[in-house]
């Protein structure tokens, strides 16, 4: 009976869609290994370049306009011989070397920059690796396969290896687990095919020599105690055995006698196989039972050009709607094609159950250490039915909890504001600043007179909540003639400490990727195309972990090392012309690698380090010398920053504590509090004329996060949270005391977030953001005298790219530019200039920045700018008085609201409210409301007016029977001459009327394309005029009989 019984996957159908759903403008690699050469999760897709130890990363879906974005990640320096992402998490990926290691990384999506260093190596000590693969059903467990010699890892254990099986007496070809994740098949150049339970021994439970040949074997799991394999005899063939019998194989076919080797993607849901060569346009598909004929052909298929890889794309992320049942990714040498296996079904967008079992699901059954021990837990299967997936992830969402202290309206399950996509974002309302007020609910003034200028202000403020005059801001990259370009063997692999790059008012620094660990020192007076041949460094021996300017000294340099040194560097008046080799100072004193570095804000000569070794350091820079160390932290030191008067210094650790170091009176920290939970990384700035800091880090779920803290109530957490996106870059931070503007943004990022920052919930103000075209490698801004304050600049910055500095410019937009915008500027803290010596601030002193204005001697400040009274205009009487028809009436009245609301070329609203005060705004408000009413009102009674004057002159034209027919048409609905242009008569006569209503009565039948409505019209209007008829012949008989009397 099994031989009758038919297959529901037999038509299964390959398709290749248009060439724009293709990832093309990529360039594959020719690698000389046993891989796949591509291997994909169900969001992102990772393959070989031509480049040896460079992959390619991309995403399975397009982005919203429908292209992919292609990013690179060099992560071996040798070939990468084999990859594969973990079947647990769609961004973890292992990655196998000629160069003898194995790496585990954390990727981003392909829009962003990829990280610069492995979560893990391995380094096993074998040689060259030739395969890597995960565990199926335990999280952290890799199966490695060196040149001779399976390994098990735990990446929890990176000392050593679970277990060294037996060494193969040639080169590894192929591992595969079983599905339950109980046993390892590999297949080897001696020909032998072996099985290893590989908790129970080391040596295989089963083997035999059965390939028959050396070159280019694989083996596969299939189905249950089914294994597959493929090699070649005469022709390449693929074989079906039962693993606890190899001594002959079930079922074989044949499939070509080309040289590449085949590589075989299997699915155990359906049970279907893909085949795919090397160098082959061909790609069959075979059905596998566990009976006769056990490989069924299902289809045959030839694509556009040769395959130089081939992986299947996971369960979770095909097309169930379209009945889809796999599909493989064919890399070419240009190009990754999806190739997607259909099923013909009558109805192709419902869920066909016959189709979908439940699949295997992405949460570990269990950890490498559990399945060690003799775990054999088994990955639950869930529904790719897409309503009963909705409602899984429904409940998910309750179950996660709130941060503490989150302000009202920024939960997670609504998002972040710090991240949206929205481009100028309202401001989120506090509950608690705006209490609800219903239409009916009053406060003040009585609704018969309007309120003061102040509480309509107020009542505005309370609906809608606290709102940034910065909201709108503007940020714009400046004209390429001010670039400079031509930027070369820059070093994307700073640490994330590191801002990348630095920058003073004259002149820039960027560590270049050379050897030496040089620095290039650019003039920003200068701009345009670095030289090809000549470009003067700071050659500083080692490689550089942070740098930063004196901010008192625009030719001093600090830069820490990779070897626990810190080099004072001094460049000459007027830009480097030569290389530099011997720094002005070395500071030796960390004992292992330096995390960042940072200058005092107030005193000269004083600098800060935080290393490695746990401690935090002070230097005397005039003595050369370390004056203080901090202790206090457990584990790595994130960053530092000093408080705005520069008496404290606050520091977010690794170990989960923020701390705050008053050092002037103890090496120890004053207070302490609940960090923030990720370990990936965090920054720290100082806020709010030093009330708050700020933390930028991420959370337990590796999202961003920015959290506030209060320095009266450090201990009891942060006072307010928001989340962002997930990145695995830290967000930078840039405070502006001037204006309390936060500017955030990530290395790898195109986005610059910017916040208003307020000491009142909800305490991050959102406002506009600005997206570059392409990633950035670092932001840093310039002092606040390099403002253009007439084009009402509020920060100016320079951004790094791979190959440019380019300056960029956040503006406010104001309609009064020729006035100083005082509200923007207040007077600014004169930085550059030092407020004390070192020594005295060590002795105990404390100082402060003087201030100055930035007000151009020419211009008014707007505060001061006169105020312009408005102006009334009123239309003459003959402009009411002039007979106009309906649609004229119409025109008018829309034109006269559109004129009092405003216009949505005119310039935006909150444009016209800058430069003015509260008062008046609010009475320019109010007379746009009454206005708009008087306008309405008025049009309104002259509409009626006029109509009420053209029925009087018709009743007194017509007389009693012009009466009787107005009468008629206020009843029906209808005039005479309305009815007229329906039937289309220009004379009654009962004749005419007749014809032409049963003409037009027909034509709008319904079966024909009319409507009811239509007939209904027609209908009316012959009633109309048959009334109009009759009316006309009761008032002729009335006249006759006056004549006859």
């Amino acid at each position: 009976m099994n031989r009758f019984r038919t297959s529901k996957f037999k038509n299964t159908t390959p398709k290749i869609g248009k060439k724009d759903s293709w990832i093309c403008n990529i360039r594959a690699g020719n690698v000389q290994s046993n891989g796949n050469h591509i291997k994909a999760s169900s969001a992102l897709v990772a393959f070989n370049t031509d480049q040896a130890g460079m992959l390619g990363v991309t995403s399975v879906s397009p982005d919203a306009d429908g292209k992919w974005t292609v990013s690179q990640l060099p992560c071996h320096g040798d070939v990468v011989t084999d990859l594969d992402f973990s079947p647990f998490e769609d961004t973890l990926l292992a990655t196998c070397s000629a160069d003898e290691t194995v790496k585990l990384w954390r990727l981003c999506c392909p829009e962003k920059e990829q990280p610069s260093g492995p979560e893990l190596t391995i380094s096993p000590g074998q040689g060259r690796l030739e395969l890597v693969l995960f565990h199926p059903t335990s999280s952290g467990l890799l199966a490695v396969g060196a040149s001779q010699t399976p390994l098990l890892w735990d990446t929890s254990r990176q000392d050593a290896p679970l277990a060294v099986l037996e060494q193969h007496s040639d080169k590894l070809q192929s591992l595969s687990w079983k599905q339950d994740g109980s046993l390892l098949a590999s297949s080897c150049m001696d020909k032998m095919l072996r099985v290893f339970d590989t908790r129970a021994q080391l040596t295989p439970v089963q083997s035999a020599k059965n390939m028959y040949s050396s070159k280019g074997s694989r083996v596969l799991w299939a189905r249950e105690d089914y294994l597959l394999t493929t090699d070649m005899n005469r022709c390449r063939e693929v074989r079906l055995w039962d693993s606890r019998k190899l001594g002959s194989s079930l079922g074989s076919v044949s499939i070509g006698d080309s040289s590449g080797s085949l590589i075989p993607q299997f699915d155990a849901d359906t049970g279907l196989l893909v085949v795919s060569a090397m160098g082959d346009p061909v790609v069959d598909c075979f059905e596998v039972t566990a009976s006769e004929p056990f490989l069924s052909q299902v289809s045959h298929f030839l694509t556009a050009a040769p395959t130089r890889g081939a992986a299947a794309v996971p369960k979770m992320a095909m097309d169930v709607l379209s009945c889809e049942v796999m599909r493989v990714l064919q890399l070419t040498d240009s190009c990754i094609v999806p190739i997607s296996y259909q099923v013909p079904r009558k109805s192709s967008q419902d869920f066909h159950a016959d189709l979908y079992p439940d699949t295997v699901g992405c949460t570990p059954a269990q950890s490498a250490e559990e399945w060690w021990q003799g775990g054999n837990k088994q990955v639950d299967k869930v529904s790719l039915n897409p309503d009963k997936r909705s409602q899984a992830k429904a409940p998910s969402a309750n179950k996660v909890p709130p941060p503490k202290n989150l302000p009202i309206g920024r939960s997670k399950e609504g998002g972040s504001p710090g991240l949206s996509t929205s481009s100028s974002p309202q401001s989120t309302a506090s509950s608690s600043a705006a209490p609800s007020r219903s239409p009916s609910s009053t406060s003040g003034p009585s609704s018969g007179s309007l309120p003061s200028p102040s509480q309509t202000v107020k009542a505005i403020q309370n609906l809608m909540g606290p709102s940034s005059k910065f909201r709108h801001i503007q940020g714009a990259v400046g004209h390429r003639d001010t670039h400079i370009t031509n930027l070369k063997a820059l070093n994307l692999t700073t640490p994330g400490e590191c801002n990348g790059f630095c920058a003073n008012r004259l002149r820039v620094a960027v560590p270049l990727s050379t050897p030496g660990g040089q620095i290039a020192v650019l003039e920003l007076s200068q701009p345009g195309k670095i030289s090809d041949t000549f470009l003067p460094t700071l050659q500083n021996t080692v490689n550089v972990a942070d740098l930063c300017w004196d901010p008192f000294d625009t030719r001093r340099l600090a830069v820490a090392g990779e070897d626990a040194k810190i080099r004072i560097w001094r460049v000459p008046e007027g830009g480097l012309t030569e290389i530099l080799t011997e720094p002005d100072v070395i500071l030796q004193g960390h004992t292992e690698k330096i995390y960042s570095i940072g200058f005092h804000p107030l005193a000269s000569d004083l600098l800060v380090s935080s290393s490695y070794d746990l401690t935090v350091r002070l230097w005397d820079l005039e003595k050369g010398a370390e004056v203080m160390v901090l202790s206090g932290h457990q584990d790595q030191i994130f960053a530092l920053a000093w408080s705005p008067d520069g008496k404290l210094l606050a520091t977010v650790c690794k170990d989960g504590k923020v701390r705050l170091y008053d050092p002037r009176q103890s090496t120890k920290p004053v207070q302490e509090g609940p960090g923030p939970e990720g370990h990936r990384g965090a920054r720290v700035v100082w806020v709010c004329e030093g009330k708050y800091f700020l933390v930028s880090g991420f959370d337990s779920l590796s999202q961003r996060e920015l959290s506030l803290y209060s320095l009266e109530s450090l201990s009891s957490g942060p006072l307010a949270r928001t989340n962002a996106d997930v990145s695995p870059s830290t967000l930078i931070p840039f405070y502006d005391p001037d204006t309390s503007l936060l500017i955030l943004t990530g290395k790898g990022d195109t986005r610059v977030c910017i916040y208003e920052i307020i000491q009142e919930q909800p305490y991050f103000l959102e406002c506009s953001s600005f997206s570059s075209h392409e990633p950035h490698k670092g932001l840093t801004f310039l002092p606040k005298t390099a403002c253009d304050v007439r084009d009402v600049e509020v920060a100016r910055g320079l951004m790094l790219t791979r190959t440019t500095i380019e300056p960029l410019a956040f503006k406010v937009p104001r309609v009064k530019k020729d006035f100083f915008q005082d509200d923007l500027y207040p007077d600014t803290a004169v930085w550059w200039e030092a407020a004390l010596s070192a020594s005295a601030w060590l002795s105990g002193s404390n100082g402060q920045h003087r201030t100055t204005s930035l007000q151009p001697k020419d211009m008014t400040p707007v505060s001061k700018a006169p105020k312009e009274a408005p102006v009334k205009k009123y239309m003459p009487s003959s402009y009411y008085l002039e007979e106009k028809t309906d649609e004229q009436k119409k025109d008018e009245l829309l034109s006269a609201m559109v004129a009092k609301l405003g216009n949505m070329d005119d310039p935006l609203p909150q444009d016209s409210f800058e430069g003015v005060d509260e008062d008046e705004w609010a009475r320019y408000l109010a007379q746009i409301v009454v206005m708009g009413a008087q306008v309405v009102g008025r049009a309104f009674a002259r509409a009626l007016r006029q109509e009420y004057a053209a029925s009087q002159a018709a009743a007194q034209a017509r007389g009693r029977s012009g009466q009787q027919s107005a009468a008629t048409s206020s009843i029906t609905g209808m005039s005479v001459q309305e009815a007229q242009q329906i039937l289309n008569i220009s004379t009654l006569t009962p004749e005419q009327i007749q014809e032409n209503y049963e003409h037009l009565f027909k034509a709008n039948d319904k079966s024909v394309g009319g409507s009811f409505y239509l007939q209904s019209k027609v209908v009316r209007a012959k009633e109309r005029l048959d009334e109009e008829l009759s009316l006309q012949e009761q008032d002729k008989q009335k006249k006759q009989q006056n004549t006859q009397t």
